[in-house]
C-alpha cells in the first residue's frame, strides 16, 4: 500500500482501503450494519397499522384512517429528525459515535412498543424516531466518504449499499410475519409483540456489528480533534432523551398539523444550506439550488410510494384475493416483494448506469428522478385498471398478481431515484454541511411520508377502504406522479446546468 489513495470533497485523505469485489472493504461492513438496522425497521413496518387497528380500535375498520395518519407521522418524523442527526455528526460527536448512540435508542424504542399501552407505544415510536435520526443519515454519509468525489464507482457503491437495506427489508417481514401468525399466534390474531421483540434483537445485532467493524474505516467518520471529549456523547444522549417527549407531542398531533411543522423545518434547512452554498461561491450556490429542487420532487415520489405500509396494507388485507387453495398468503409478506425486486434489479440497474456511462449516454440525475416518478405513476395506473376492470363480483376482490406487479413496478422507480439521491447529496451539498444536506434528503422523504399518511387516510375514509375509495384515490396518484415526472424530464437540462458537471 502507498498510504493515501485520494481525498474527499472536504480535503480529508481517504485511506487506501483493501478492495473487495471491486469496492472498498468497509462498504461491506456498512452493508451488513445497515442490513440489520433495516431488518429491525421493516420488521415492524407491515404490522404497525394492523396492530393499531386491532389493539387500540378493537379491530374496527373505522380505525384505519387514524392508523394511517399515525403511521405516516411516525415515518415522517423518522426521516425529519435526520436533519438534527446529521448536524450532530457534523459539529458535535462525529459520524461513528452518532451511529452507535442512535442504535442504542432504536433498540430501546423497539422493545418499548412491545407493551400494549397506547402512551408507551407512542413513546416507543418516538424513541425509535430519535435513534433513527442519529443513525440513518450518518451511515449513508460514511459510505460516501469511502470514495473520492470523482470515483466512478460511487453510484454503484451506493446501489450495493441500497441492496443491504433491501436484503434486511426482504427477510424481516417473512420472518416476523411467520413468527406472529404461525408460531406464537394465528392469522386472525397475530402475536405482534413477537414482531417487535424480533426487530429489537435485529437492532442490537446492528449495534454490535458496527461497533466491532468500525475499525475497518481507518478513521473515516471518527470524531474530529475538537470532538474527542467523551462527555459530548453523554450530552448528546441526554439531549436525545429530552427530545423523546417533544417527538411524542408531534406524533400525537400528527397529520395536517405536523405538516406545518415539517414545512417550516424544510424552509429553515433550505435557508441554512443556501447561506452556506452562497458563502462557498457561485458554483456551490448553483449546486445547492439544484439539490433543493430535486428534494421537492422527492417529496412527491414518497408521498405515493409509501402507501406500501398504509393503504396498500389495508388493500392487501381486504381487497386482494390472497387465497391459494386452503392456504392464505400472509398480508405481511407483500412487504418483501419490493425488497426482493430491489435485490434482483439493483445489480442490473447499476450495470445499466455504468454501461450507459461508457458510451456517454448515462441519464442525468434529474432525468433519473423523472423516470422514478413515471414508474411510480405506472404502478398506480395498474391499480386503476385492476380496481375498475378486474374486480371479482363474487368476493369483490382484485387478483393477487396485480398488487405484486405494483410493487415490482414501483421498485424500478425506486432504483432510478433513491440510491441516486443518496449519492447526489454527497456531491451537491455544501462541503461543510454534507451531513445536514443528507438530513435534508431524509426530511424531504419525511414530508412525503407524512403526506402519504394523509393521502392514505383519505383513501380509507371514515368507514374503511372500499374498492370505490381506493379507485378514486389511486387515480389521483397516477395523474399527480405522471405530471410531476414529465415536468422534471422537461426541466432536466436546466437543472443539470446548475449541477456544474456533477453526474
Amino acid at each position: 500500500m502507498s498510504g493515501v489513495a485520494d481525498t474527499n470533497r472536504d480535503g480529508t485523505s481517504i485511506p487506501e482501503f483493501k478492495q473487495m469485489m471491486g469496492h472498498p472493504q468497509p462498504l461491506w461492513m456498512l452493508f451488513m450494519s445497515e442490513f440489520w438496522e433495516r431488518f429491525a425497521f421493516y420488521g415492524i413496518r407491515w404490522a404497525l397499522v394492523l396492530y393499531i387497528v386491532a389493539q387500540f380500535h378493537g379491530g374496527s375498520p373505522t380505525g384505519q384512517a387514524e392508523a394511517n395518519l399515525t403511521y405516516g407521522s411516525y415515518l415522517a418524523l423518522v426521516y425529519a429528525v435526520a436533519i438534527f442527526g446529521g448536524y450532530v455528526a457534523d459539529k458535535v460527536i462525529g459520524y461513528q459515535r452518532s451511529i452507535l448512540t442512535g442504535a442504542v435508542f432504536m433498540a430501546a424504542g423497539l422493545f418499548m412498543i412491545t407493551l400494549p399501552d397506547p402512551t408507551i407505544f407512542k413513546l416507543g415510536l418516538s424513541t425509535i424516531v430519535v435513534g433513527n435520526g442519529l443513525f440513518k443519515p450518518n451511515i449513508s454519509t460514511i459510505v460516501g466518504k469511502c470514495y473520492s468525489s470523482g470515483d466512478e464507482r460511487r453510484d454503484s457503491g451506493f446501489t450495493i449499499f441500497y441492496m443491504g437495506i433491501n436484503a434486511g427489508a426482504f427477510l424481516s417481514p417473512l420472518l416476523t410475519s411467520w413468527l406472529a401468525e404461525n408460531v406464537f399466534g394465528t392469522e386472525a390474531m397475530p402475536s405482534y409483540k413477537v414482531v417487535f421483540l424480533t426487530a429489537g434483537i435485529g437492532m442490537l445485532i446492528s449495534l454490535v456489528w458496527f461497533y466491532v467493524g468500525r475499525r475497518q474505516l481507518q478513521g473515516i467518520g471518527a470524531p474530529l480533534a475538537d470532538q474527542m471529549n467523551r462527555m459530548r456523547v453523554i450530552y448528546v444522549a441526554i439531549g436525545a432523551v429530552l427530545c423523546v417527549p417533544l417527538v411524542y407531542s408531534l406524533l400525537a398531533v400528527g397529520g395536517r398539523n405536523l405538516q406545518y411543522v415539517l414545512s417550516a423545518m424544510f424552509i429553515g434547512l433550505s435557508a441554512m444550506l443556501m447561506i452556506e452554498g452562497i458563502r462557498e461561491g457561485a458554483v456551490a450556490r448553483d449546486k445547492t439550488i439544484a439539490m433543493l429542487l430535486i428534494f421537492v420532487f422527492n417529496i412527491m415520489f414518497w408521498m405515493f410510494f409509501e402507501q406500501a405500509g398504509s393503504s396498500f396494507t389495508f388493500l392487501a388485507d381486504n381487497i386482494v384475493n390472497r387465497q391459494f387453495g386452503s392456504w392464505t398468503f400472509p398480508t405481511g409478506w407483500f412487504q418483501s416483494v419490493n425488497a426482493v425486486a430491489i435485490i434482483i434489479f439493483a445489480p442490473m440497474v447499476a450495470w445499466v448506469w455504468v454501461a450507459l456511462a461508457k458510451v456517454n449516454a448515462n441519464p442525468s440525475i434529474p432525468r433519473k428522478f423523472g423516470l422514478g416518478l413515471i414508474f411510480n405513476g405506472l404502478a398506480f395506473l395498474l391499480l386503476m385498471f385492476a380496481l375498475s376492470s378486474l374486480v371479482n363480483p363474487a368476493d369483490n376482490k382484485i387478483p393477487f398478481w396485480t398488487l405484486v406487479a405494483v410493487y415490482l413496478i414501483q421498485s424500478i422507480g425506486e432504483l432510478c431515484l433513491s440510491p441516486i439521491g443518496l449519492s447526489m447529496v454527497t456531491k451537491l451539498a455544501p462541503v461543510k454541511l454534507v451531513g445536514l444536506g443528507m438530513g435534508g434528503w431524509f426530511l424531504s422523504t419525511g414530508i412525503g411520508n407524512n403526506l402519504s399518511g394523509i393521502f392514505a387516510s383519505e383513501v380509507s375514509g371514515e368507514t374503511g377502504m372500499t374498492t370505490t375509495s381506493a379507485l378514486s384515490g389511486y387515480t389521483f396518484g397516477f395523474w399527480a406522479l405522471s405530471v410531476a415526472g414529465l415536468i422534471l424530464l422537461l426541466a432536466a437540462p436546466r437543472v443539470q446546468r446548475l449541477m456544474h458537471g456533477v453526474k
